[in-house]
């Protein structure tokens, strides 16, 4: 049994994370728009878990669906890219990783197998990581779909799997949707700060935010999982939202570099078109207007911010399935209206 799901076991069941809440009206917020999104949801999204609004620092819509409640952990998947993203921001403020264009090989060589390809020690920076535009020799499906993941997942050391991938040098600096390259990233946190990113995460964003009720599962090397396996409540992610809309300030403390989330939340390479294009572990975008960043997961994990007009939009759903619809057009029909 990995750490993770030992954390997952020993994680009290119920824990209700607290949050200023404010009236949509209060908020300038038309609440039977939120509430048609609500009904939409009861109507044609079965799989619906929370659906979470804040605005201007404040909690103003919070519906939960299925048996969940507020105390509920959820199951981020791919969503844990942001979180990522986020705490090699603060590492990197700290002055405990390499810079963004310099080669990270040296950092990683005791995991380096004899068949590594020789152009990946040019090729590996820290920038191409955050951007998956490392060029590793990968497969990705329309819908994001990794069909080497499962090869990746059973193998028990990740991290020389993923540095003896080979280079394909057409995709240098080209983006695509690589999971390997964000695991890597926790395995650097973990050589550069001496803590896996779990840990690292507790003492630098979740403390100061007041997160406690939380999990993240570990590779068999005993790294954080930097690509899925987080854990958070629907109101933590919300937290977290509000924490980068606000220059990463939280309760008057400085929890992320300001200047780190003003390049991780805008576009670094085009991306593809049904998700957007791609900053520092983040989709970015517009829509009905409004400029946007989203952390996404598989079955529907989405946390969006909309600076424009200072909101936080929160949607969990069940996240063990093949197939899921996804909520992205009610932001456009009701929950952006809303807010006009």
């Amino acid at each position: 049994m990995d750490q993770g799901s030992m954390l997952l076991m020993k994680s009290p069941l119920y824990r209700t994370p607290s949050i200023p809440y404010r009236r949509p009206e209060k908020a300038d917020c038309d609440l039977p728009l939120l509430d048609q999104a609500d009904a939409e949801i009861r109507d044609s999204f079965p799989k619906m878990r929370s659906f979470l609004v804040a605005r201007g620092g404040s909690l103003i819509y919070e519906q939960y669906y299925n048996g969940h409640e507020s105390g509920s952990l959820i199951d981020l998947r791919s969503a844990t890219k942001s979180v990522t993203s986020i705490l090699t921001g603060i590492a990197a403020g700290q002055g405990l990783l390499p810079e963004l264009d310099q080669p990270l090989l040296p950092v990683l060589e005791r995991y380096v197998r004899k068949q590594t390809h020789p152009e990946l020690k040019d090729t590996l920076t820290l920038r191409r990581l955050l951007t998956m535009t490392t060029g590793l020799a990968w497969q990705t499906g329309k819908k994001l779909g990794e069909p080497l993941i499962h090869r990746f997942h059973r193998s028990r050391h990740w991290t020389s799997f993923a540095l003896s991938l080979p280079v394909l040098p057409e995709m240098v600096g080209r983006f695509q949707y690589r999971s390997v390259d964000t695991h890597l990233l926790s395995v650097l946190l973990s050589e550069c700060t001496g803590q896996d990113a779990f840990a690292y995460a507790r003492d630098h964003v979740f403390g100061p935010l007041g997160i406690e009720h939380a999990a993240w599962s570990s590779s068999p090397e005993g790294h954080s999982m930097g690509h899925v396996g987080l854990y958070l409540t629907s109101r933590d992610m919300a937290t977290l939202g509000v924490c980068c809309l606000n220059g990463g300030k939280w309760n008057g403390a400085q929890v992320i570099p300001p200047e780190w989330l003003s390049q991780a939340l805008q576009p670094q390479v085009d991306g593809y078109p049904a998700f957007g294009d791609y900053g520092f572990g983040w989709w970015t975008g517009k829509m009905n207007g409004q400029s946007f960043s989203c952390a996404h997961g598989h079955g529907g994990q989405q946390l969006y911010l909309f600076p424009q007009v200072d909101a936080v939009v929160v949607f969990t759903a069940d996240s063990k399935v093949s197939r899921w619809k996804n909520p992205r057009p009610l932001l456009q029909r009701f929950i952006l209206e809303a807010m006009r």
